[in-house]
């Protein structure tokens, strides 16, 4: 009877110790962050891409972490001018911190890349202004349609010829485009001072 009340408090040993170094402590670390200089939190059109972001599986591509200097070449890349701190994503539930990288980071592409029209071609066809490019076309988030039919409130996607759609039509961006691409221009790292 003893051996069993000792490997009863031992498994309880076990497994306390287990939830402390893995979950408690990591939890009280960081439970004090402040959110970076310059982070805001999401508008409601770039909350609703961040669920289009996530529904459509960008992050299985892409991820959202700068790496250190001597961690990587990100830096040196120019995906972003300083290293992600925890605290540019303290307004992230879930983290969108990716799983590989297929694609480039994302962390600061609102920096890099902000045109509308390049991320319109790039989502109706990558290869239209990226050649070569792996991301797979996402021609669902446009309506091709005649000329004489765009409202007022629609802007046409301007295409290479030979993406563009035949017969004289034109594609213009749905709403879930428009809301990601809202999103992705809220991917910014603001620089921080060298003492922060």
């Amino acid at each position: 009877m003893t051996r069993s009340v000792i490997l009863f408090v031992g498994v309880i040993a076990a497994v306390l110790m287990s939830y402390t170094g893995l979950s408690l402590l990591p939890g009280l670390q960081l439970f004090d962050i402040e959110a970076t200089p310059g982070t805001t939190d999401y508008t409601f059109e770039e909350a609703r891409g961040r669920e289009v972001y996530i529904r459509d599986g960008c992050i299985y591509c892409h991820t959202q972490q700068i790496r250190p200097e001597n961690f990587g070449a990100d830096i040196a890349r120019g995906w972003a001018p300083r290293p992600t701190k925890a605290g540019d994503y303290i307004h992230d539930d879930p983290h969108l911190l990716g799983t590989s990288r297929t694609g480039p980071d994302l962390s600061d592409i609102a920096s890099r890349q902000p045109s509308w029209d390049w991320h319109m071609a790039h989502f109706y066809n990558p290869r239209a202004v990226s050649p070569g490019s792996v991301m797979p076309a996402y021609p669902f988030y446009f309506d091709v349609i005649e000329p004489g039919a765009v409202l007022a409130s629609q802007r046409t996607v301007p295409l290479p010829a030979e993406f563009a759609p035949p017969d004289g039509k034109v594609v213009v961006a749905k709403e879930d485009v428009e809301n990601l691409y809202a999103y992705l221009m809220a991917l910014r790292v603001e620089p921080l001072d060298a003492a922060e």
